[in-house]
């Protein structure tokens, strides 16, 4: 790029602008996707067009979960998955920045990816300048003459606009007919929107500054011939093999302990609720947090100590490889035992978007802890940072595939139609609409209007449960004609899916009565069944 500069800035420039037209005053839908695109087109016409520098094999596998996540940042709205989806994607386009020319991700180590992403953006800050002044002294060196360069007319306009603009007061101030001819121009240009202007025109040069210096570091930095994981370590085994041996049997011993006095309530379901005292809730809630906790730092105990212990025999080593098989073998089944807490308070009060979350998030939890003692066994310890980027693509995969808050409504409204009531003591053998919290529905992002739409207009559905998920869907019509139109660059799957649900129903709702008392925040809805219902939302953990 440095026999043609010219292309660079142009490029980044132009993505910068794109930016700013895409997401300015927008809410988030395809311009995410669309802006990602286009960075990776730019990205690879410098790069392959400009350059002549052809990407490893192993980088381009990352254009495959990128612009999964992409896509899904434009078809699910469910706040968790939409947030992943993001986060995912910009950390590929940075993982993919690093190792563009190596396509060694596959074999990096914890402080490969550390040291990866600290020097890009290091190089974020300083490669533009650098870059910059090598173009200049290069051309020095061989004698080329000097380029026509735009910045010279940059930095005079620059100037001169401050000296115009004080004297352009100053006539105004001798001259009524000068001023109003002034004033007329200045109307035309928008003025009063300069400060904006200003700031906008700000982060466009800035977001330009920092694409160069992503754009440079791949076509110069990324090519990972040597992982830090490969020399030696960071920091040298200095704990004892007895020491070790001591932590992680002392921990076998407790989870054993733990495991064997609680055996009867980890698999003992319903039955042995009310032992000592414990209520249905608090059984299944009492202690959730603490099992996944331990779960989590049971697995920051076996790495630290993979890492830090000495192990300087075949039979320490097999030694220090069975307590770690154990320590996870006990910490999986009290996964299990969280897994069946959680499993017993749906069943009594039904599904929420944290409980779907930890669903998943315990799942990918336990796969990771076995792939963990996998590693230790074959001593590929250094392929723990692999295991753990693939767990983490996979919970966040998930949740879209999932489809959270379709999932919650269609167990929700068939636990409903099940009979089960969100008490310790009773079941029901009719229906009763009050098991449906209609307000939580209300909150679901448009993900779950699909479904919820879908149970309205079942004809199994009974007459309380039918009349309960009007109220819901008056409601949300109700929020959703309060919410003005959405331009194109705010295009979104799920929100236009509801949209046009919503506008299909209209006349199915026409019994469902809004009303707001005068000095209400909050809107209500009469029904059909003469019940009221409030359109108030309301959050469940």
């Amino acid at each position: 790029m440095k026999s043609n500069p010219n292309r660079l800035w142009i490029v980044v420039i132009a993505l910068s602008w794109l930016f700013d037209f895409l997401f300015w005053k927008r809410t988030p839908g395809v311009n995410f996707a669309v802006y990602v695109v286009l960075c990776l087109a730019g990205g690879l016409y410098l790069l392959l067009g400009v350059e002549k520098t052809k990407p490893a094999r192993g980088a381009l596998w990352l254009l495959i979960p990128i612009l999964f996540f992409a896509a899904v940042t434009f078809v699910r709205a469910e706040p968790m998955t939409s947030f992943l989806a993001h986060a995912m994607t910009l950390f590929l386009m940075g993982l993919l920045a690093i190792t563009y020319l190596g396509g060694r991700w596959i074999w990096y180590g914890l402080w490969d990816y550390v040291a990866g992403f600290v020097k890009l953006g290091g190089n974020m800050l300083v490669k533009s300048l650098t870059f910059s002044a090598d173009v200049r002294r290069e051309r020095a060196e061989s004698g080329a003459p000097a380029r026509r360069s735009a910045w010279p007319v940059i930095r005079g306009l620059v100037i001169a606009l401050p000296v115009v603009a004080v004297f352009a007061s100053l006539l105004a101030s001798a001259d009524a007919v000068f001023q109003a001819r002034l004033e007329d121009f200045l109307d035309l240009l928008n003025i009063d929107n300069l400060g904006e202007y200003i700031f906008r025109l700000s982060y466009i040069l800035v977001g330009a500054y920092l694409l160069t210096g992503v754009f440079l570091h791949a076509a110069t930095a990324s090519k990972d011939e040597k992982l830090i994981s490969e020399g030696k370590p960071i920091v040298s085994p200095f704990l004892g093999y007895i020491e070790s041996v001591i932590v992680l049997g002392s921990v076998t011993l407790l989870f054993l302990l733990f495991v064997v006095i609680q055996f009867q309530y980890f698999f003992g379901g319903q039955a042995n609720i009310h032992i000592d005292g414990y209520t249905y809730s608090e059984y299944a809630r009492r202690g959730f947090g603490e099992l996944v906790a331990v779960a989590f730092f049971s697995l920051a105990l076996i790495l630290g100590l993979g890492g830090a212990a000495r192990r300087e025999s075949d039979s320490q080593r097999r030694t220090f490889s069975g307590l770690s098989i154990g320590v996870v073998a006990l910490v999986l089944v009290m996964l299990v035992s969280a897994y069946r807490r959680l499993v017993l308070y749906e069943t009594a009060y039904g599904f929420s978007e944290l409980r779907a979350y930890t669903h998943v998030f315990m799942i990918w939890l336990g796969l990771l802890l076995v792939a963990t003692v996998v590693l230790e066994i074959l001593r590929r310890e250094r392929m723990f940072a692999l295991a753990a980027l693939v767990a983490s693509i996979g919970f966040a995969a998930t949740l879209p595939i999932l489809n959270v808050d379709a999932f919650i409504v269609r167990h929700n409204v068939q636990r409903a139609l099940d009979g089960n009531l969100a008490s310790d003591q009773s079941r029901a053998d009719s229906v009763d609409a009050d098991q449906l919290d209609i307000s939580y529905f209300i909150q679901l992002s448009p993900d779950a209007l699909p479904p919820l739409v879908a149970a309205f207009r079942a004809d199994d559905t009974p007459a309380p449960v039918r009349d309960a998920l009007g109220a819901a869907l008056a409601c949300i019509r109700y929020r959703a004609d309060e919410q003005p139109d959405m331009d194109w660059r705010s295009y979104h799957v799920s929100r236009w899916n509801e949209t046009r649900l919503l506008e299909e129903i209209r006349p199915e709702l026409e019994g469902y009565f809004i009303h707001k008392k005068k000095d209400a925040w909050f809107a209500s809805v009469a029904t059909p069944l003469r019940r009221d219902y409030n359109c108030l939302a309301t959050f469940m953990d």
